[in-house]
C-alpha cells in the first residue's frame, strides 16, 4: 500500500487518481507533498510538467524533501517549447518538444519508470502529472484521452501511484465525466478547506 499521510489514507498499488479543483486551491502542492513523502520512505518519484520548467518544480520538491542522490526525476515538456534548444537529457530531466508530444511524453516517461523499477529495484514509484488542462488546451479531448489510457496503464502494470491534476472549472462537464472513467479515485481541492477523498477500493 501508498501510505498517504498528508491525506490521512493508504491507496492501493497500481491506483491512478484524479485530483482536480479550482485554480489556486493547492492542487500542485497537494501532489508534491504526496510525492515527497514518498522520497522520504525510499520510493521514486516522476512529475510530468506541462506548466513549470523542471528546475523550478524541483525547487518547489526540495523544500519539501532533499533529492540530491535519490529517485526523483521529471519529463519537462516546457523547457524546448519556450525556445531553450541546447537541453539535454540527463539522469534527472528528461525533455520533450511541448506538450502536444504525448508520445514523447510516454516514452520519457517509461524510461524513467524502467530505470527506477528494473535497473534500481525500485518497487514503489508516485507519479505526479501536472497538468491534464495544459494537454486539453494543446489537443483534443480523444487524443488526451488515449494518451492517458495508455499511461495510466503504465502505472499500473509497474504497482504506481500516479496523480493528475485538472482545473475543474476549465472544462465541462462532458469532458470532466469521460476523463474519470480512467481514474480509481478522485481528490478534490478547495480554496477554503480541506480536500475531499473518493478512492474506489477504499
Amino acid at each position: 500500500m501508498y501510505d498517504v499521510e498528508s491525506l490521512g489514507t493508504e491507496i492501493e498499488p497500481g491506483s491512478n487518481v484524479l485530483v482536480t479543483g479550482p485554480p489556486l486551491s493547492g492542487k500542485r502542492e497537494l501532489a508534491l507533498d504526496v510525492l515527497a513523502e514518498g522520497t522520504r520512505d525510499g520510493e521514486g518519484a516522476i512529475m510530468v510538467t506541462t506548466k513549470d520548467s523542471a528546475d523550478r518544480l524541483l525547487k518547489q520538491f526540495e523544500k519539501r524533501e532533499p533529492y540530491e542522490g535519490r529517485p526523483v526525476a521529471v519529463v519537462d515538456t516546457v523547457t524546448r517549447q519556450q525556445g531553450v534548444g541546447d537541453v539535454r537529457d540527463s539522469d534527472r530531466i528528461k525533455y520533450t518538444s511541448s506538450p502536444v508530444d504525448m508520445t514523447g511524453i510516454g516514452i520519457k516517461l517509461s524510461e524513467f519508470l524502467e530505470a527506477f523499477y528494473k535497473d534500481r529495484g525500485i518497487r514503489q514509484n508516485r507519479v505526479m502529472v501536472h497538468s491534464l488542462s495544459t494537454l486539453l488546451m494543446y489537443s483534443d479531448l480523444q487524443t488526451v484521452f488515449r494518451f492517458l489510457h495508455v499511461f495510466t496503464g503504465r502505472i499500473q502494470s509497474v504497482d504506481g501511484l500516479g496523480l493528475y491534476c485538472i482545473d475543474s472549472t476549465a472544462h465541462d462537464d462532458q469532458t470532466m465525466n469521460t476523463l474519470k472513467q480512467l481514474f480509481d479515485g478522485i481528490i478534490e481541492t478547495r480554496e477554503d478547506g480541506e480536500p475531499s477523498v473518493r478512492l474506489a477500493n477504499a
